[in-house]
């Protein structure tokens, strides 16, 4: 894993936090922070360093959790 300087350690806790309040209470697991924390580290090893760029990459992820979460939820009912 890379080293990261402090300054862009602060934009991924910003973009991190950002992306969380966008995310459905419902959906606010340990898992889905994980996933969207580990999202914002790769998109930042890769260059992408920029608060906007980080927030759009991750927040583009909400829709996925969202989509298998329901469909988690369907099958079980099944």
């Amino acid at each position: 894993m890379p080293r990261f300087d402090p300054g862009l350690v602060r934009i991924m806790k910003s973009a991190f936090e950002e992306v969380m309040a966008r995310v459905p209470s419902e959906y606010s697991t340990i898992g889905v922070k994980a996933y969207l924390a580990e999202h914002i580290l790769r998109a930042a090893a890769r260059g992408q360093t920029s608060y906007d760029e980080l927030v759009a990459v991750t927040a583009d992820q909400i829709g996925v959790i969202v989509s298998l979460s329901a469909n988690d939820r369907r099958d079980r009912v099944f």
